[in-house]
């Protein structure tokens, strides 16, 4: 070969082959950093299962009732209390990890299903008679964030 072909072949890794390989790379990264929103879905999406297997696992609490359940003793006070406290934590995780001013349309719905469940459960009398108690320490753009949801759903 000479010097010639040499710098030809250099020529078109330079223009063809170069270009194609960074937008593979660039294909192969958006691709995993789908993926990996898809398991951080399905992760806190699991979870919010595993929190109604707790609801359903407490039923004298009638914790899917809109309205504050009377007449409940301490012991109930405290599971009710604690049970609060876990949706409050999943809650402030999926913001964390789903929630963003500027999302695709695909993060806008999978968003907007938890903003659903922040809003059902913020029709909940008790639920968001303890909300100042409960968003203590928690990340204040969330504890913010579910303040005006409870607000509106109070109207």
């Amino acid at each position: 070969m000479t010097l010639a072909t040499w710098e030809l072949l250099s020529y078109i890794v330079t223009v063809v082959a170069l270009p194609f390989a960074i937008g593979v790379f660039l294909f192969e990264q958006r691709k995993e950093r789908a993926n990996e929103e898809d398991a951080t879905w399905q992760q806190i999406s699991d979870a919010y299962i595993d929190f109604l297997e707790v609801v359903l696992a407490n039923p004298d609490l009638k914790l899917r009732s809109q309205y504050a359940t009377p007449d409940l003793s301490d012991e109930q006070h405290e599971r009710m209390l604690v049970i609060f406290d876990m949706l409050i934590s999943l809650f402030e995780r999926a913001y964390l990890l789903i929630f963003d001013t500027d999302m695709t349309e695909k993060r806008q719905r999978r968003w907007h299903s938890w903003e659903d469940y922040m809003r059902e459960w913020s029709r909940r009398e008790d639920f968001r008679a303890r909300l100042p108690e409960l968003l203590r320490g928690e990340d204040p753009d969330f504890a913010q964030y579910i303040k005006r949801l409870a607000e509106e759903e109070a109207r």
